[in-house]
């Protein structure tokens, strides 16, 4: 993933002390009030936000006002839950963002207490399902500064523009181990599963059929190929191969070169 240089001219210096405002608010116990005002700053000068035209306070849901939104040309682009820096970000938390979100059609949620950020992106689906794009703790004394600027740079203004935290959502779907699953008891792997097998067994009769449903009985954990992840991961990976075999039809039916004129 390629890093905006202004980005990390400004979050390099900015980030220290946010670490060191960060400890010191958390001795404190501070409040959620002024947790968010924490991250309000956070926000602009760290992520490059524009404090005045793009953070908000004043996004309502149904006669309710998220902590905090951000907005990309005047269009919420992110809800930001925000729980005080003492708190424990839990499942309940959680389910309060995405009722916000889901009941406003965005599709990016936040959670964060000042220290620990999470980064969940919602399936519109029924029942709607947060998938977690990842989690990042700033005072974690075991990360490096430079892995989590990389983390924050897909909450950056920057990043944004470059689609940069769609990005690494997709990539992070595509080897998710539910994709990874899928593709095992495809017929692409099974029948080369198949093949190996006849070569170093001589006389063994097995069909993709039955390595299939070894695999899915005796093999695999149960949660990988059953439930709503799973139908997500296979649905994901069927419209992959029908992309693909279209793209390959549409190669076959581009007509050659003419021969250049001598």
């Amino acid at each position: 993933m390629k890093i905006s240089k202004r980005f990390l001219d400004r979050a390099k210096g900015s980030l220290r002390k946010y670490q060191k405002l960060l400890e010191s608010a958390r001795a404190r116990d501070v409040n959620e009030s002024d947790t968010t005002v924490i991250v309000g700053d956070f926000l602009a000068e760290v992520l490059g936000w524009d404090k005045y035209s793009e953070v908000t306070t004043e996004f309502c849901i149904r006669s309710t006002f998220c902590d905090l939104a951000l907005k990309v040309d005047g269009r919420p682009a992110f809800l930001i839950e925000v729980k005080p820096i003492g708190t424990d970000l839990k499942d309940n938390h959680l389910r309060q963002a995405v009722d916000y979100s889901a009941n406003s059609g965005i599709e990016w949620v936040l959670l964060t207490n000042g220290i620990e950020w999470q980064a969940h992106r919602l399936r519109f689906e029924k029942p709607i399902v947060a998938d977690e794009v990842f989690v990042l703790d700033l005072l974690d004394p075991e990360a490096k500064p430079a892995q989590i600027l990389e983390k924050l740079y897909l909450l950056s203004r920057e990043a944004v523009n470059a689609s940069a935290i769609t990005k690494y959502w997709q990539q992070k779907e595509a080897t998710s181990r539910y994709v990874i699953a899928q593709m095992l008891i495809g017929d692409l792997v099974l029948g080369s599963v198949r093949r190996q097998l006849r070569r170093q067994f001589a006389g063994l009769k097995v069909t993709e059929a039955d390595l299939r449903a070894r695999v899915l009985e005796e093999v695999f954990k149960r949660d990988v190929i059953e439930g709503e992840r799973a139908t997500a991961a296979e649905r994901l990976v069927k419209r992959s191969a029908r992309r693909r075999a279209r793209e390959r039809a549409a190669e076959a039916e581009v007509p050659p070169a003419p021969p250049p004129v001598s």
